[in-house]
């Protein structure tokens, strides 16, 4: 069994050399960013001394939890993709993390971020999921990141909708690729609400089928620059906007012509 330990780190880092003679300790201070991937670590020790410690890259390993990790007090980036995690624990204490990656894991529920309020960047992409799950956000977690989240990246999940994330209102990026999304209801709460949104992919959901998606898209979305990869130029926006001002002028007169009537 391969576990991170304060002498392993000293013993296999080689992106930080060790200078002649340099005691341990000494060491593990000045390390800013350790590359630890592929490595087949199942467990972590404690990192307290890595104290300038900012990026972790732990992803392609066999770790089955986030023990641990909360000892690194000052990271701001964290790698884990491609391990086994099913549960996220023992972050709360990393208050300066600001993009953290946990995709091809096994969660099926977001949870224990409450506290991490500088935290701008969350990949949970395409998580292991029992049959017949989606994966879900715990309602605490999803209050605080509302409140600091732009980046988010919830493809290849099974999610069905994105109403359940309309609290979101900072977000920039979403990509939700390869989910099971097949209506317009299903988005329009959120894309509505969503004033900043300037990038989305749906790529791969049953609505990217549906009579002018993009453009009922586009229209829902005033802030959007970008749909699933393609470039949104003003004069296609303003001719879809001009077509939804006429089509409600029609609406209404047909509307007054039936009460006079």
């Amino acid at each position: 069994m391969v576990r991170l330990t304060a002498e392993y780190i000293a013993r296999c880092n080689g992106h930080t050399k060790r200078k002649r003679d340099e005691p341990t300790n000494h060491y593990l201070k000045r390390i800013t960013h350790l590359y630890m991937a592929e490595r087949n670590i199942e467990a972590i020790d404690n990192l307290s001394q890595c104290r300038n410690l900012t990026v972790l890259y732990l992803y392609d390993n066999k770790l089955n939890k986030t023990m641990n990790l909360g000892t690194a007090l000052n990271l701001t980036h964290l790698y884990l993709q491609n391990n086994n995690i099913s549960k996220i624990e023992g972050l709360r204490q990393l208050q300066r993390l600001t993009k953290l990656y946990l995709g091809y894991n096994s969660l099926s529920v977001i949870e224990g971020l409450q506290s991490l309020d500088q935290l701008k960047e969350l990949n949970v992409e395409y998580q292991r999921l029992p049959p017949g799950e989606k994966l879900l956000f715990e309602p605490r977690t999803l209050m605080a990141l509302s409140k600091c989240l732009t980046v988010l990246n919830i493809s290849g999940n099974h999610i069905d909708s994105l109403n359940d994330l309309q609290s979101f209102t900072l977000l920039n990026q979403l990509q939700a690729c390869d989910n099971e999304i097949t209506d317009f209801e299903s988005l329009r709460p959120a894309l509505t609400t969503w004033r900043l949104l300037a990038r989305l992919d749906l790529t791969g959901n049953t609505v990217c089928g549906r009579a002018k998606y993009r453009d009922k898209i586009i229209v829902m979305s005033p802030s959007l620059e970008s749909l699933d990869g393609k470039d949104i130029y003003r004069l296609e926006r303003q001719f879809l906007m001009s077509w939804k001002a006429s089509r409600e002028a029609r609406t209404r007169q047909r509307l007054e012509s039936q009460k006079n009537e």
